[in-house]
């Protein structure tokens, strides 16, 4: 039992039986080894609540407090991105579960696994209290977040949860990953059992191992990849297994293929690898460009967006005339796609479509590669992206550093550390991206809301604490404000954490957005800073984070300045502390030779 366990261990428990419904759940949810849970207290899940604490000793799972339910779901967000394992959450009622919505969609696009478990006030309505219970009652609370989960239940006896509850678990870990809800009647949960009810060994009740190609596809993409005279792979969302991110660094080999990663995902493979020849990014860089323009077959794996990327690179429309590459696409996004989100994305043309777990499917072709394929011809000439003469902060008198400084400066500090980014900000430069192994980097936030980050960051401190890792949560101003409070559950929670604020004193993604339309309009483009700045006042975000309970210092304006104030927070943190550092960055992006402006769609 870790010092954090012990802090919030009951006394006097005794030898609890299992009297209650909510007893039953919560002995569900030791057996699945649901080790935490985040939640925001509430009155519709109280009978759920005592049963944590008076009857599992607040033990497996133990309860993370929240300051706000997104927080809940962002912290279990940031836990499962780290581990490919669900956290639970609990959520109060209705309104409980309108405030969880946003970070709940995120889960959902991110592919990470969770278990929900909501409430509702009394389905009998006899038994309501007057108003309160009313008015935190809905027909079909499911219904609000049907759309962006894989499966929800609300039973209606301890029999039923003990089913409801296993299959919610076995539904979240199932590949393709996502959260599931179940909800607690208040009547099931405080009504006393009337005879015994049976748990059953949960592991028989376990996920099915991933699916993998079928042998047609396995023999046909191999016969591809080997008359490949440019192949290209595209490593996307993957596990955070180091035995798979080994295999995919052997596959790259033998083909002797460039690789290219997503900035928007958790790191895929070593972006300093000889043949991670681009920068990871989201949309096309020139690299990234120049490299698919070259290619005559493509390896993707579960790439966010292919064929909005193979549009961004080529040229070609969305799906009249698609790339003209032979495309091998493994992902398993068919299967949970539905009519309500569009994070399907555009519709790719696939020559060779695999329907399976993309480790699986490495580590299927690997059998069949027997000696390394010869270099393709002209890779030889490529420079590797890490010696192009982006390499190091500029010294700058009097102005903020750029974004490019910043993102250089933090990548220097990592080097040689065993550093986990728990998220990076809109607009971070691939340049500024090392990532050795399967825990460098988290990926963002996967349906595009902002506040999340925060959270993030505390659930990856809470997956990783004691593995000698240093989290590092790197978040834009905008981000940082809207969820700052979530850092107050690291601190609750005893959680080493590094936090670092890309401050531009803006929602300058918006900026952006207001000068396109200015362009487009033929209106004033100075204008467009109205209505986005954060700076009349400026906010004291260090005081913020020392209102959550982290160390802090003035904010830094210089690369040289963060450099020193990275190293003070990582003693800290080292320490077994929390530490925040406002970083001043001027107003802008990085260029890495993508159009940022066209490609905006978020606030920073």
């Amino acid at each position: 039992m870790n010092s954090t366990t012990q802090k919030h261990r009951p006394r006097n428990l005794g030898s609890p039986k299992m009297r209650w419904g909510s007893d039953v759940v919560a002995a569900v949810a030791r057996k699945l080894d649901l080790k935490y849970i985040a939640l925001v207290p509430g009155a519709s899940y109280r009978g759920f609540h005592d049963s944590l604490v008076n009857y599992l000793g607040n033990e497996n799972p133990q309860m993370v407090t929240c300051l706000h339910e997104e927080h809940s779901v962002s912290i279990a967000d940031g836990y499962a991105k780290a581990t490919d394992e669900p956290m639970a959450v609990a959520l109060h009622s209705n309104v409980g579960l309108m405030h969880a919505t946003m970070t709940i969609f995120n889960a959902w696009c991110d592919r990470t696994p969770m278990v929900i478990f909501g409430a509702t006030g009394p389905v009998d309505a006899h038994k309501r209290r007057p108003w309160i219970d009313w008015i935190h009652t809905a027909k079909d609370q499911g219904a609000i977040i049907r759309h962006y989960t894989k499966w929800d239940d609300q039973p209606a006896s301890p029999q039923a949860a003990v089913e409801s509850v296993l299959r919610a678990n076995q539904m979240a870990r199932t590949a393709p990953f996502g959260p599931v809800y179940v909800c607690l009647d208040v009547g099931l949960q405080e009504e006393a059992l009337t005879e015994e009810v049976l748990i059953p060994d949960a592991s028989r009740y376990a996920p099915a191992d991933p699916p993998c190609a079928s042998p047609a596809a396995v023999k046909r993409a191999r016969a591809l990849l080997k008359k490949a005279r440019f192949p290209v792979i595209l490593m996307g969302r993957v596990s955070r297994s180091k035995a798979d991110w080994e295999r995919r660094v052997q596959l790259a080999e033998a083909l002797n293929a460039p690789v290219l990663t997503s900035s928007n995902d958790p790191s895929s493979f070593p972006t300093t690898h000889p043949l991670h020849l681009a920068p990871p990014g989201l949309r096309p860089s020139k690299q990234a460009t120049a490299l698919v323009s070259k290619a005559d077959v493509i390896l993707s794996f579960d790439w966010l967006d292919l064929a909005g990327f193979l549009r961004g690179c080529l040229g070609a429309s969305q799906t009249q005339s698609p790339a003209d590459k032979t495309i091998i696409h493994c992902s398993m996004d068919t299967y949970r796609t539905n009519g309500w989100s569009m994070d399907h994305q555009a519709l790719p043309a696939v020559d060779v479509p695999v329907a399976a777990c993309p480790d699986t499917f490495v580590e299927q072709l690997l059998e069949g590669f027997g000696r390394k394929r010869p270099a393709a011809a002209g890779l030889k000439n490529i420079t590797h992206w890490t010696r192009t003469p982006t390499g190091k902060a500029r010294p700058r008198q009097g102005v903020p550093m750029t974004l490019m400084d910043m993102a250089l400066t933090v990548r220097e500090f990592a080097r040689d550390k065993p550093v986990t980014f728990a998220r990076l900000p809109i607009g971070w430069p691939g340049e500024g991206a090392e990532f050795s192994g399967p825990l460098s980097f988290m990926g963002n936030d996967g349906g595009g809301g902002v506040g999340s980050g925060p959270g993030h960051a505390v659930g990856a401190a809470l997956a990783l604490k004691g593995k000698g890792r240093l989290v590092v949560g790197v978040l834009g101003d905008g981000d940082y404000l809207m969820g700052c409070n979530a850092l107050w559950t690291a601190t609750h929670m005893d959680l080493p954490l590094l936090v670092v604020i890309a401050d531009n004193r803006s929602y300058y993604n918006d900026e952006m957005h207001q000068e396109r339309v200015a362009v487009m309009r033929k209106r004033p483009v100075q204008n467009r800073w109205i209505g986005q700045r954060l700076d009349d006042p400026p906010v004291d975000l260090i005081a913020m984070g020392r209102a959550q309970g982290f160390d802090g210092e003035a904010p830094v304006s210089t690369s040289e300045d963060l450099a020193a104030a990275l190293e003070r927070g990582a003693k800290v943190v080292g320490k077994g502390g929390r530490y925040v550092i406002n970083a001043l960055v001027e107003p802008g992006y990085a260029e890495t030779g993508v159009d940022q402006r066209a490609a905006m769609d978020k606030k920073d």
